[in-house]
Parts: C-alpha cells; structure tokens; sequence
C-alpha cells in the first residue's frame, strides 16, 4: 500500500526540486524526507528520482505520480470529512485567529469552496495580528488555532507546546508608482534602486529588521519619504507617486492603479505563513480545514496578476522557515 504521507512529500519534492527544500518546507530532515521516497519506490517499483551528488531529478514516472496524487489526496480527505460525521452529529466549533490580509484573501475563497461545506465546522473568527493570536493560544482557551507569519527568522514567539504546520510562503514584490515609466517587470538590480524614494516598516520592528539587512546586504539603501506598516496605504501612496515600496503578494490582490511590480532578483524574500494548532484540538476536521487552507493559499497566488518568482537561489536569499 501507498503511504498518503509520502504522496504529499513527493508533490513538495517535486514542487522544489530539493530533498532540502522540501524537508524545511514540511518541518522533516532531508534524511527523513529521502527515507520517504526510497520507501515510496520501494512500494511502487519505480524510480523516482535520478540521484547525483548535488541535486536530485524527478523522473516521468515521478511526474507522472504527483499529477494523480493530488486528486488522490482531495478524494482522501472528503472521504476523512464524511467520515467523521454523521448527519445528526453537531459541527465542531474551531476558534480562529488570523491576520488581516490572510483573512481579507484567502478565507472567503475558503468559505465559498465546496470542500468547506463537507468539514462540518462552525467557524468563530479572530482577525488580529500574529503576535496577538499567539497570545490567544497562550490564554488557554481563546483560540484553537492561530495563522500567523514570519518574516525571515524575526522574533516570533510561541509555547513549545504548540504544534507548527507550514501553510506556504507570501512573496514579496517591488512595487514602483506607474508614473516614474519603468515597466511592468523589468529586472533592475536592488542597487539602482537606491536613489528613489521609498515606503518602509517602522524602524525597530522585527520585520523592519530583516529588511534592512536584506537591503543592506544588496547594497541598497532607500531614501525614506514615509514609514507604513499598513500595505494597503503603502499601494496607495506608491500609486500617487510618493515612492517605492515592498509589499507581499497576497496585498496585491486589491492592487490599485497606477502600480507596476519589478523583478529585483538580489530581493527574494517571503512571509512563512503557518498555523499554530493546540494538539489536543488537532482533529481530522482541522486537519481537513488546514490542507484546505494550504490549497487555497497556493491557488490563489496567480490571482495577483504576476507572473511566478523565479525560484533559483540568489544572493541576500531571505527563503527560510
């Protein structure tokens, strides 16, 4: 028999071409991860992955696998949803905590989606910053779950006791205002970029703190107009002209007029987004509700209108858990 858990291992494998990268997207070794997968050829008789000494490279029967295995896993898991109801059991009440773009974007394509119709469970919702959830979960009994992120290896905090579960990664882009005549994803490099204007984070914050060494180490330092920790007003005050700014994808939904987006390939840097479970709560339906979330999260990258980043490794990377 297959292991489902190996299944999703290899869709991630095959996503970032890295035992690596795919063992600190899941929170494993690399080891454990290659433990998987040569136990996924072992059960299937194939072989998956073309071995070298600095990469690994899926094969078409690995392909060929991740293709179906996502529809294997959708199946499972409506299938995990009927089966931990029945039509006279009451809905699971799960206390959310989630921060606002996260809760502007995402969660309303998860309520609209069929698959949330069959997890039977009566959403209470808590839209706060992550720092704030956190504290909800430390409470003992606000909160079940909280949605955070992290920027980098900033100074997030949270109980030992809590269970970590990667949900995917927020991009940053560079916006310019459409007036200065750049366009639209035109590669520049972060140190051209130095004599504009720009919008940063409040000094001293620990997001603010990584994007200053991030832009240091790229030899770019901003003349700063405005400080905004809002990136709604940061769109809107690039597109009146006021300056540059950086600001993740999921902001880019509601993306006003009168921006455009760079490829600066020296600033790579993302927001981890993950969600913070209280282990005893930790039932399938959350489970369900959590891969749901995941789904929806990479679904909804392409909704900004940009074009994918490309993923190579790059100087000043700031792509970690």
């Amino acid at each position: 028999m297959v292991n489902l858990l190996h299944l999703r291992t290899l869709m991630e494998v095959t996503r970032l071409g890295s035992f690596a990268a795919a063992a600190a997207q899941l929170g494993y070794t690399a080891s454990a991860v290659s433990q998987q997968m040569a136990a996924l050829e072992r059960d299937t008789g194939v072989e998956l992955f073309q071995r070298s000494a600095r990469s690994v490279v899926p094969t078409e029967a690995a392909l060929t696998m991740t293709r179906h295995a996502s529809k294997v896993l959708t199946d499972v898991e409506a299938l995990m949803a009927a089966a931990s109801r029945t039509n006279d059991s009451p809905a699971q009440e799960l206390r959310l905590g989630i921060f606002p773009s996260l809760a502007t974007y995402v969660l309303p394509d998860i309520l609209r989606n069929d698959r949330w119709n069959g997890l039977g469970i009566e959403l209470k919702v808590s839209v706060a910053e992550p720092a704030q959830t956190i504290q909800g979960l430390r409470s003992g009994g606000e909160l079940d779950v909280a949605l955070v992120y992290q920027v980098g290896q900033s100074g997030l905090a949270w109980p030992h006791s809590l269970e970590r579960q990667w949900i995917g990664d927020d991009d940053f882009r560079v916006v310019l205002p459409a007036s200065w005549k750049i366009r639209e994803d035109a590669e520049i490099e972060a140190a051209h970029l130095s004599d504009m204007p720009w919008i940063v984070h409040h000094p001293g914050t620990s997001d603010a703190l990584v994007i200053e060494r991030l832009f240091a180490s790229c030899n770019l330092h901003p003349r700063v107009v405005a400080y905004s920790d809002d990136f709604h007003a940061s769109l809107e005050m690039t597109a009146a002209g006021l300056g540059a700014s950086l600001v993740p994808e999921l902001a880019l939904r509601n993306r006003p007029p009168g921006v455009v987006v760079l490829d600066v390939p020296d600033i790579r840097l993302a927001r981890n987004v993950f969600a913070l479970l209280i282990n005893e709560k930790r039932t399938a339906q959350v489970q369900l509700f959590t891969q749901l979330l995941a789904d929806t999260l990479r679904d909804s990258s392409g909704k900004s209108g940009l074009h994918p980043l490309k993923t190579a490794p790059v100087k000043g990377s700031q792509r970690r858990r």
